[in-house]
């Protein structure tokens, strides 16, 4: 949206027009309601790519928009030193708009594949893309002023009312038609090219008779030219992908798919070790997962164990720890994205890694969000493993809040067990240990634990973050609840045979774990969540 200007005088003189003033005022209105609608895609693609990139949407999305409704309000003041050539002010605006616009998501992609840093990009563009648009309104008011000397309160209205709804339009144009079908980046150069070319025929054909020859000749020039670059980029667009996805990933990129929920890749495979990431992060990696996925399942599976219920996990790695106990009777797997378990079942080096977990007649699978999966009374089950990404991740926090916790509860049987990964406690504690306090505010009492000895160098595990990459101990995070007294940590006395954990390793990582307490902890509730440290 953009901020009210101040109250422009009416020029001496109106224009004269190739249509009537009425059909000249009705085009300018129509300008107005496509610029909202461009404006509003590049502000959304910018909190899209930065949540994407950077991690935690609601830091990033205020970040933008506020740096945005700012650099909008300089944009208004700056525009009043282009009211005496509105005309060719507003083209010359429009282009920087579009080349500006169209490439953001280009250079934020390209900033954080190459260098590894987009923060300064982003602030940078939310600047100036914010000024462009701010300085919008107020020459378009000025241009229509030149067609018609109707009052100024009225003509207000009537921009104001064009590009609200021109903000509707764009807003909902971006998650539902533009991301699904073209994706961020050709999204972003498409609407580009919508501004260009709105802006450059409202000045060239209807104000052209405002126009000098040698201004109408170089703006003829500077469109032909904004709309080369961001047709050539729009060419060039997969070829840039691929590469940023390189620079990112290494070389070995088997598979990048854009889900409706989130980007999966897939590296590695038959001739090297496999890593899924999901939007970016790094979520499972073969040199290590077998660590994460014993510790998360089986010290649960001590007890009853006929009837499991895995909340995410669709990568089926943890369903394959479960189904290697025989008297294990059925296994629901409750996975947000269908894309990933597709992949699952389907991809060569991820089947081999999962020992084709999908093929067994004991498991289910449910593609639907586990929090509304759960509020439906499905039955009982005896073991409940939450294999969901960290809880410092914005979206991932309503699957750590005491209702998400209390709701587990009403499908957990008598004497069953949780097992939830709550982050690294030694790199991260106050996450971890308010993942414990809400259990207890849900009325689960909760035993922690550790898993560490990462035996490759890269973070790895459901966050590259909550691997605990670059500093403190490497692992993840656990803790095993029940309503009534904690359980016992241990292993089922029928345990098939593990590669790393044991009754004695067990013992230390809960050690390991309940040092790094910090007490007092508030719980995270859905209108509170609490996990950014």
């Amino acid at each position: 949206m953009i901020d009210q200007p101040q109250q422009l005088s009416p020029p001496p003189q109106a224009v004269r027009l190739p249509v009537r003033p009425a059909a000249g005022r009705h085009l300018v209105l129509l300008v107005v309601f496509v610029c909202a609608a461009c404006g509003l895609v590049y502000e959304l693609e910018l909190v899209a790519l930065a949540s994407y990139l950077i991690g935690d949407s609601v830091t990033q999305a205020s970040v933008v928009l506020s740096v945005m409704v700012f650099a909008m309000g300089v944009g208004s003041l700056l525009a009043k030193r282009l009211r005496c050539r509105a005309a060719v002010g507003f083209g010359l605006l429009e282009l920087s708009l579009a080349l500006v616009g169209g490439c953001s998501a280009m250079a934020l992609y390209a900033s954080f594949a190459w260098t590894g840093e987009s923060r300064v990009v982003l602030v940078g563009f939310a600047l100036t893309i914010g000024v462009l648009i701010g300085a919008e309104l107020p020459l378009l008011m000025s241009l229509i002023q030149r067609i018609s000397r109707r009052d100024a309160e009225g003509t207000v209205a009537d921009l104001f009312a064009a590009d609200y709804v021109g903000a509707l339009v764009g807003g909902l144009a971006f998650p539902f038609l533009l991301l699904p079908w073209l994706g961020q980046l050709t999204s972003g150069l498409l609407t580009g090219a919508v501004n260009a070319v709105v802006g450059g025929l409202l000045v060239l054909w209807l104000f052209r008779r405002d126009l000098t020859p040698r201004s109408r000749a170089w703006l003829l020039v500077a469109n032909a030219s904004v709309l080369a670059v961001l047709g050539t980029a729009t060419v060039l667009v997969d070829d840039f992908e691929r590469a940023a996805r390189r620079a990112v990933y290494g070389d070995d990129v088997r598979v990048a798919v854009q889900t409706g929920l989130q980007e999966v890749v897939l590296t590695g495979g038959p001739l090297g070790p496999l890593d899924l990431f999901l939007d970016g992060r790094l979520w499972t990696s073969e040199r290590d997962e077998y660590v994460y996925h014993e510790a998360l399942v089986h010290p649960a599976m001590r007890g009853p164990h006929s009837r499991v219920l895995i909340l995410g996990g669709g990568d089926g790695l943890a369903a394959r720890e479960v189904l290697r106990y025989r008297d294990t009777r059925s296994v629901t797997v409750v996975e947000p994205d269908p894309g990933v378990v597709r992949l699952a079942r389907t991809d060569p080096a991820l089947t081999r890694l999962n020992q084709h977990a999908y093929r067994d007649h004991r498991i289910r699978v449910v593609a639907q969000d586990p929090f509304s999966w759960l509020r439906v009374p499905r039955g009982s089950w005896d073991v409940v493993i939450v294999d969901l990404p960290d809880p410092g991740i914005t979206g991932s926090a309503k699957f750590y809040s005491q209702e998400f916790y209390g709701l587990v509860a009403a499908v957990l049987a008598d004497g069953g067990r949780l097992a939830v990964h709550a982050g690294p406690p030694d790199t991260r504690p106050h996450t971890y240990w308010t993942v414990e306090a809400t259990l207890r505010a849900a009325g689960f009492t909760a035993g922690p634990y550790r898993a560490t000895g990462r035996v490759s160098g890269v973070a790895a595990g459901p966050d590259r973050t909550a691997a605990g990459s670059g500093s403190g101990v490497p692992g993840w995070g656990f803790l095993l609840a029940a309503r009534g007294p904690a359980p016992r940590l241990g292993l089922d006395p029928d345990a098939p045979p593990l590669r790393r954990l044991t009754r004695a390793v067990l013992a230390a990582d809960a050690w390991g774990a309940e040092r790094t307490r910090v007490p007092g902890l508030p719980p995270s509730t859905l209108s509170h969540p609490r996990y950014q440290d």
